[in-house]
C-alpha cells in the first residue's frame, strides 16, 4: 500500500490538481501528503495513517476520495480497493489455484474461430488457444511446458525481437501482474513468478518498481513474427463467466492492410505446420 500510495501521489503535480504554486523548492516531485489529506477531505494523521499500511477500517467513501484526489485511473482505482479489502481477510482466505485448463466445449468454440484466439490465466499462462492462436504465437509455444506471457517477454531473448515495442510490452505485463497481486494476494504460483522474475530480470524489478497497475481489455499490438514479418493486430479480451481468472483474447488484422494479407499467409502456414497442434493442458469434460 505505501509504495502504490506514494507512487501515485509522485505522479500528480500541484498543477494538475489545481493547488496553486507559491514558488520555492519542493522536496517531493508530486503532491505533498498534506495536499493529498486536504483533497481527499481527512486529516494528515489519518492520511499518513493509509500510507503506511493502516488501512484497516477504511470506508469505502475515504478511499474513493483518496482515489480522487489522487486521480487515479480506473485499474488503478481498483488496486486500491482491492489491497484495502484483502489485508484485514487474507488470512481468513484460502489459496485457490488458477485454473490450468479450459474445458472441451470452450476449446470447440476456439477451433471453430478463423481468427487467432488464446486463452490465459491470471499467471500469464496460455491454457488453450486454437491453431491461429498458436501460429501467431509460434515463439512462445515453442518453450517446453506450459507457455507463459510473462516468462517469455522477461526471460527469453526472442521476445526482443517479437514485441516491436518490447518496453511497452514489458511495462504493460508487469502492470497486469500488479493489479492481479492485489485482486488475490494468497495466489501462490503469481507470487512464485513474481519471486522468479524478480530474481532473473533486472528489466521486470525496474518495471515492478514503478507500482502500475493496468487492465488490459483492447488495443493495438504489433509483431515481428518469425514466418510473415511486422503485423499490426487488434486485440479483444474477454472474461469466462463461470471461470474465475480465465480470459479469452482475441486478434483481428484491420481489412484491406499489408497485415490482413500477412494473416492470410499466417494461416496458410499453420495449416502446414503440425509443431503447434501439441496440446498445452489436458480439457476439463463437460
Amino acid at each position: 500500500m505505501r509504495e502504490f500510495l506514494v507512487s501515485r501521489r509522485a505522479n500528480v503535480t500541484p498543477r494538475q490538481a489545481g493547488i496553486p504554486d507559491f514558488g520555492g523548492e519542493r522536496r517531493v516531485p508530486g503532491l505533498r501528503r498534506e495536499e493529498v489529506a486536504m483533497l481527499a477531505g481527512v486529516s494528515l494523521d489519518y492520511y499518513t495513517r493509509l500510507e503506511r499500511g493502516n488501512i484497516r477500517g477504511a470506508s469505502q467513501s475515504v478511499l474513493g476520495a483518496i482515489a480522487r484526489a489522487l486521480q487515479l485511473n480506473d485499474a488503478e482505482h481498483e488496486y486500491l480497493f482491492d489491497l484495502a479489502r484483502t489485508a484485514p481477510a487474507a488470512a481468513a482466505r484460502k489459496p485457490r489455484p488458477a485454473p490450468e485448463s479450459v474445458r472441451t466445449s470452450v476449446q470447440r468454440v476456439l477451433d471453430s474461430m478463423t481468427l487467432p484466439a488464446i486463452v490465459h490465466n491470471a499467471n500469464q499462462d496460455l491454457v488453450a488457444a486454437n491453431l491461429m492462436g498458436r501460429a501467431l504465437y509460434a515463439p512462445m509455444f515453442d518453450t517446453e511446458g506450459t507457455p507463459n506471457v510473462a516468462r517469455f517477454i522477461f526471460l527469453d531473448p526472442r521476445a526482443q525481437d517479437f514485441y516491436v515495442d518490447w518496453a511497452q510490452a514489458r511495462r504493460v505485463t508487469a502492470a497486469m501482474m500488479r493489479l492481479e497481486a492485489g485482486r488475490d494476494p494468497l495466489n501462490r504460483q503469481l507470487t512464485t513468478l513474481i519471486g522468479e522474475l524478480s530474481t532473473r530480470s533486472p528489466q521486470f524489478r525496474e518495471d515492478w518498481a514503478g507500482h502500475d497497475v493496468h487492465e488490459h481489455r483492447t488495443g493495438v499490438k504489433t509483431f515481428r513474427h518469425p514466418e510473415v514479418g511486422p503485423i499490426a493486430v487488434a486485440f479483444d479480451v474477454f472474461g469466462m463467466p463461470g471461470e474465475a481468472g480465465l480470459m479469452i483474447v482475441t486478434y483481428s488484422p484491420p481489412p484491406n492492410t499489408d497485415s490482413a494479407d500477412k494473416f492470410a499467409l499466417l494461416a496458410s502456414w499453420a495449416a502446414t505446420t503440425q509443431h503447434h497442434e501439441r496440446p498445452l493442458s489436458v480439457p476439463l469434460s463437460d
